[in-house]
């Protein structure tokens, strides 16, 4: 079976806080054509803008608008469906719900099968299912759901997503960039990285660090990323006496992340669900982390309680129980083997389960058997 051409629309190439778009625009075969910048593209993957500003362009546009009464997101939609038409595309792969729903009407208007890859928040969060009414026309046409979380599998279902259809495929890693570690021999440093958002709690984090910290005062903490609460975690850092002992770099490149993770002793994230039922998918970060040899110290939140075994690979605790996260934070800090040990069980799972190239190949297939059934149909 030949591999399909692919149409691939995301509504972001972010690479610091969406490598899993890279990973998959980097290992599908055969994509033809890239669609970007917001859940209804405007871009193409080269950056041109799908309302181009040529006279051909102008003359369409000025056609849409005065004979066809046609608005700008009108206009976007029919374009969107040109194009793909011209690249002959046979299935479109779409990165988060709202990107399947809104480009519904521009794959609907060429025939072509739909694919929509669910990451967290576009499966639970109370607004964006309102917004879309929860999804019931994406859910009826759709070919096929990727989801990287037994969680998020039984809200589709929940949601009315054919069982049939919904494909449990978990983020992939790079073992090769994110090379093992040796956390027994680290010093006492603890990491996160990702975005300081509410369902990622990192106050949360760090108030259980900090609970850690007044026992093991040699204990360290690098929180990477940035986001809306990253100067309110700051400021309680400052206020609590630990500015010179919990380090906020913001983003840093995906190989110093790695290198970062190298140097620590575990990894620690302590995701919530929010009061607007915003979740987790299954961290890429805790994937990475595993990669690199380290425990994970985190809840039993969402995809992390799928990949992350209590005692075993890492030590979880329920949400919003900062006390046990402490506990938690000190064991691996008072034991340094244990840590070790955990850490290469972790990176044993990701090299048998979650190898990066084995999970575009697992989202090839879908894709490929996708189209044969639209064939067959």
């Amino acid at each position: 079976m030949s591999e399909p051409r692919i149409a691939f629309a995301t509504p972001s190439t972010s690479q610091w806080s969406e490598t899993f778009v890279t990973a998959q625009l980097k290992g599908l075969k055969h994509v033809v054509l890239v669609l970007t910048d917001g859940f209804l593209p405007s871009r193409t993957g080269a950056g041109r803008p799908i309302l181009e500003n040529t006279w051909d362009d102008r003359f369409r546009n000025r056609y849409g608008r005065w004979v066809r009464g046609m608005g700008d997101t009108a206009m976007l939609r029919d374009r969107i469906s040109t194009l793909l038409k011209k690249s002959k595309a046979q299935v479109v792969f779409a990165e988060y719900g709202p990107t399947g729903s809104e480009i519904l009407g521009s794959v609907k208007a060429t025939g072509l099968p739909l694919v929509v890859h669910f990451h967290g928040n576009d499966a639970h969060r109370s607004k964006t299912l309102r917004r879309y009414k929860n999804y019931d026309e994406l859910l009826a046409y759709g070919s096929a759901f990727i989801v990287v979380s037994r969680v998020m599998e039984r809200q589709l279902h929940a949601l009315g997503a054919p069982v049939d259809r919904v494909h449990y495929i978990c983020s992939g890693i790079d073992v090769i960039k994110f090379a093992q570690g040796m956390p027994a021999s680290n010093p006492p440093r603890l990491i996160f990285v990702g975005r300081f958002t509410d369902k990622k709690a990192p106050m949360l984090t760090l108030l259980a660090f900090h609970r850690a910290w007044l026992q093991y005062p040699e204990a360290r903490l690098t929180m990477v990323g940035t986001g809306e609460l990253w100067e309110s975690v700051l400021q309680v850092s400052s206020a609590l006496g630990m500015e010179k002992v919990v380090e906020l770099p913001g983003v840093l490149p995906p190989e110093e992340v790695a290198s970062a993770m190298r140097s620590a002793r575990a990894y620690v994230q302590h995701s919530v669900t929010t009061i607007g039922n915003d979740m987790e998918g299954t961290p890429v970060a805790v994937l990475e982390a595993m990669a690199s040899g380290l425990p994970i110290i985190a809840t039993r939140h969402a995809g992390i309680a799928d990949v992350v075994t209590h005692r075993e690979n890492g030590l979880l605790c329920d949400e919003f129980d900062i006390a046990s996260m402490a506990v938690n934070m000190l064991a691996v800090l008072n034991d340094a083997e244990g840590a070790g040990r955990m850490g290469a069980a972790g990176r044993a799972y990701v090299e048998d389960h979650l190898r990066v190239e084995d999970q575009v190949a697992a989202l090839q297939l879908v894709l490929g058997q996708v189209v044969q059934q639209h064939r067959r149909a």
